[in-house]
């Protein structure tokens, strides 16, 4: 082996890099920049206020118990101006909590049973909280800020299994003090049960990026081989016009994509049982993860979804020259939507100005349609979920015409 030879190869690789920027970019800057971004997200996210919805179904006793968790809740923007605290709110029964849990105007019910006070005299209160069920972080994070209120109020709580103070009430050296009762939470959710495990809750996640991300790769790569083989160039002389190029390209390449999302979304929703083999036990194939809603209705999402990363890949080869450079845009073009687009922080809690970025991300509809159909089973009759599929096909046109204005700009 000879060193000479090998150190002339390692400075043939560096002079190459040299003198392509775009790689030397994706060396130095991109990871600093991907780095400062998750750093920004992480701790310049807003704590939120934690919005309670309370069912009273205890009467005078109820609203003993109301007002001592109002007077122990930190009040909204107490720090330095920002959103965090917990606002409660009185609605009413349980069904009405309930309610406001699953509209999304509410984070946490908690439902104060009939028995409150015969409760509290025994020394044991058991109090209802429902979250939606349908994000773990958004729950856990509800579900924590009540239990801080709860231990904040608990010194007050004597009070529940005694009558107040009033006439004829006698209190007195030799009164005893009220027993504080133990609080004890029993977490519900609404669509999916609180035992259910994160694939559950993440699955359409899994569907919309992985499905965005791998088209996308397929489609760049592959429109890059037809321009640099020549074909396009070929088209081009044809009386075949640059859209009806940019459609005949997404056509073909959206029906591989429409062939991969079909497979995701079968290997995600269905499960095929293989029965024990020898020393290999029972197994299946696919997550089996249940859909609340239509599976048709997140097959065309995610299709939607696919076509837009179709025409995103054929925009963006244009501005490259080789396969690296294709995969160079993944962590420019990929993993901030991944970091932004409401998978690991909602959206809300993002910092203001990535919260207006996240808003004109396709993949942040996609994510949102997705929870909506898969996990709360909503339908096209749903606003918000007919904006998302709406905002996703008009992201799928835009990208065909920057497609079809960008093949015009290279070739002029």
């Amino acid at each position: 082996m000879s060193l000479a030879r090998t150190l002339a190869v390692a400075r043939r690789i560096v002079a190459g890099f040299r003198r392509d920027h775009r790689s030397l970019a994706l060396v130095v800057v991109v990871p600093i920049v991907i780095t400062a971004l998750l750093a920004w997200v992480i701790r310049g996210s807003i704590p939120g206020t934690t919005r309670v919805a309370i069912g009273n179904q205890a009467g005078v006793t109820g609203d003993r118990m109301i007002a001592i968790l109002r007077a122990a809740a930190p009040p909204v923007g107490a720090a330095g101006g920002g959103t965090n605290g917990v606002e409660i709110e009185l609605v009413g029964d349980g069904p009405a909590a309930r309610d406001r849990v699953k509209a999304g105007s509410a984070q946490v019910a908690v439902i104060l049973p009939a028995d409150l006070a015969a409760a509290a005299a025994g020394g044991m209160v058991t109090l209802t909280v429902v979250t939606q069920g349908t994000d773990p972080a958004v729950d856990s994070q509800a579900v924590a800020a009540l239990q801080q209120l709860v231990i904040r109020a608990a010194g007050s709580m004597g009070s529940l299994g005694v009558p107040p103070a009033g006439a004829g009430a006698v209190v007195g050296p030799g009164t005893a003090a009220p027993v504080l009762p133990t609080i004890r939470i029993a977490h519900e959710t609404i669509f999916l049960s609180p035992d259910a495990d994160t694939l559950n809750v993440m699955a359409p996640v899994f569907l919309g990026y992985f499905a965005y991300f791998f088209v996308f790769i397929l489609t760049g790569i592959s429109f890059l081989r037809e321009r640099m083989g020549g074909t396009l160039e070929r088209l081009l002389a044809t009386p075949v016009s640059r859209l009806e190029i940019v459609l005949g390209y997404g056509l073909g390449f959206g029906l591989l994509a429409t062939v991969q999302v079909v497979l995701m979304t079968a290997f995600t929703l269905g499960r095929v049982p293989v029965p024990a083999i020898g020393p290999i036990g029972e197994w299946g194939v696919g997550l089996g993860i249940s859909s609340a809603g239509s599976p048709i209705l997140a097959f065309v999402v995610v299709l939607l979804l696919a076509i837009g990363a179709v025409n995103l890949g054929i925009f963006l080869s244009t501005f490259a020259r080789t396969e690296l450079q294709i995969v160079q845009f993944i962590p420019i073009v990929i993993v901030p939507q991944g970091l932004l687009s409401g998978i690991f922080w909602p959206v809300e809690r993002l910092p203001a100005l990535l919260q207006a970025v996240a808003h004109v991300l396709p993949v942040t509809y996609a994510v949102d349609a997705l929870r909506a159909i898969m996990l709360r089973g909503d339908g096209l009759g749903d606003p918000g979920l007919a904006l998302d599929v709406a905002v996703l096909a008009l992201v799928a046109a835009l990208f065909v015409m920057l497609a079809s204005l960008t093949i015009k700009r290279d070739i002029a």
